[in-house]
């Protein structure tokens, strides 16, 4: 990052940046116009009159908590409603000998409750109408973030031209193993970029750090190559064929001493019943204390009974009522007999169709080679506002590229980074929630010079410390260990200090 950028107050000023070496698109939105883009006029098909029109709101500002006064960008300004706008490449880009890199950033001001924040490179097209620009103009690639609900996605889409039919099929990466919450919810400004190589491999990265990679031949769903061979549809399996493992025997014979009809549970006859047991108490009485509610009709609601509730003489008796022996598993009990199984002679396996050459195989080794593009376009539904998109930027230059992004989101990063609270100022913050932790600084701060003037200067350790004179234990490791328990019980830091010596932080007695 050029260090004209950060003047020696620490605060950083915005300078605009400006696209160097090879590229096609470059676009920092500071001149505060849209000039060069189109919005589009279009309505969407096949959905309700009221909300088919591409009538969503761009402005072209800065941000709404800048830390770079001047540094402006395009923000998708309505909730619910659809937006599109799009502006043409300096040249088309052809899908030859070169990589492609496509890079811009994304700030979700608000968050993001459901929305996208994706872009798409038109297809070149003598049909291509940027004011017609709708959800069904074809594109190249789709890529970006997009979430709803919490699905959080990155989107990598590109459409495949199938050799020998000519139709377009669109082609999904893999879903990234990064965990990409954070990139929605902390309202900060991430960079986006998708390399494309010619050797079919790819790298999508977030703030410069890869967070998903592979091949357009293998990591990609459909599969850009069909199968050499497909089930045949017209085998069918045969009525005799067998796929059971295993059989009955069926030269078993149930046994003559199995007992089908033994229960399973049987009473227990060595039970006896306890002593006390009161066999004419019944467990529970009517309610001595009940009394018939005053509205009560029997003619209508019928004779009245008063509730049941424990028999308060049945507390302390071992039970009431009829005593009766307890149930036990009963050996003699077999259950139904059935022949064992035994490994089928005549199993065949699973059955499956026959393979046949697949009619619409192909085989393209160069996914790579892509339509060409000529334009780059917003087409996004979102019910969130203020989303905040900047510095796009499309090269086959990957040093053009991360110098771009240095100049343009590098700065931003700086500019964020400044404006976070330093250490002190979180200590401050802190003890202002917690008075109690002005305490532990002072201490922090003026016990280790008392005790350097004590056991270095005077010489009298053995009379600060007498009952410690040897131990690694000292008035100082107290102190700390202290400390340490009452930032952890108030939540104020993470654990400091981990524990030694099998002794645990809460057990401080020994100071």
């Amino acid at each position: 990052m050029n260090d004209c950028f950060l003047p020696s107050s620490g605060k950083v000023t915005y300078k605009a940046p400006e696209p160097r070496g090879e590229h096609f698109f470059a676009e920092s939105f500071d001149k505060g116009t849209l000039d060069g883009w189109v919005v589009s006029q279009a309505k969407k098909d096949d959905i309700d009159e009221e909300i088919a029109k591409y009538d969503g709101k761009w402005e072209v500002e800065e941000m709404k908590d800048t830390k770079l006064p001047g540094d402006k960008g395009l923000v998708l300004k309505s909730r619910a409603k659809h937006h599109a706008i799009s502006a043409l490449l300096l040249r088309p880009f052809t899908f030859d000998t070169k990589p492609l890199i496509v890079q811009y950033e994304v700030n979700f001001q608000n968050g993001i409750d459901c929305g996208g924040a994706y872009v798409k490179l038109l297809s070149q097209s003598p049909d291509l109408s940027l004011a017609q620009f709708v959800d069904k103009t074809p594109y190249t690639i789709m890529f970006g973030p997009d979430k709803c609900g919490e699905d959080y996605k990155l989107h990598f889409i590109f459409r495949h031209k199938n050799p020998k039919t000519g139709e377009y099929e669109e082609k999904h990466a893999k879903k990234p193993e990064s965990d990409l919450r954070t990139y929605y919810t902390d309202k900060k400004t991430h960079l986006y970029t998708l390399v494309l190589n010619p050797d079919n491999s790819f790298e999508i990265l977030v703030d410069q750090t890869v967070v998903n990679s592979g091949s357009l031949l293998s990591d990609m769903t459909p599969s850009v190559n069909p199968p050499a061979e497909i089930e045949d549809p017209d085998d069918h399996k045969p009525e005799d064929w067998d796929e059971r493992p295993k059989i009955q025997d069926p030269d078993a014979v149930k046994p003559d001493d199995w007992d089908e009809d033994a229960p399973a549970k049987i009473p227990d006859e060595d039970a006896v019943k306890p002593d006390g047991w009161l066999d004419d108490e019944p467990e529970y009485i009517a309610d001595p204390d009940a009394i018939k509610p005053e509205d009560w009709d029997e003619d209508m609601d019928g004779e009245w009974e008063a509730p049941q509730v424990p028999n308060p003489a049945c507390e302390s008796a071992p039970g009431c009522g009829k005593w009766e022996r307890p149930m036990i598993d009963n050996p003699n009990y077999k259950g139904k007999w059935k022949p064992p199984m035994i490994d089928n002679p005549n199993y065949q396996g699973v059955w499956k169709p026959r393979k046949i050459p697949n009619p619409d195989f192909f085989e393209d080794l160069h996914p790579f080679r892509m339509t060409p593009v000529s334009a780059v376009g917003l087409e996004l539904w979102s019910m969130s506002s203020d989303i905040f998109f900047d510095n796009f930027f499309i090269t086959y230059d990957r040093n053009t590229a991360e110098l771009w992004a240095d100049e343009g989101w590098g700065l931003k990063k700086a500019a964020e980074g400044a404006a976070e609270p330093g250490l002190m100022n979180q200590m401050i913050s802190a003890a202002e929630e917690k008075p109690w932790l002005w305490v532990v600084y002072v201490l922090t701060v003026a016990l280790p010079l008392v005790l350097i003037i004590v056991f270095c200067c005077t010489g009298k350790a053995s009379q600060v410390l007498p009952h410690q004179t040897g131990s690694s234990t000292s008035l100082w490791t107290c102190f700390v260990h202290w400390c340490a328990v009452m930032l952890e019980q108030e939540g104020a830091v993470p654990k400091l200090f981990p524990q030694s010596g099998g002794m645990k932080l809460s057990k401080i007695s020994w100071c």
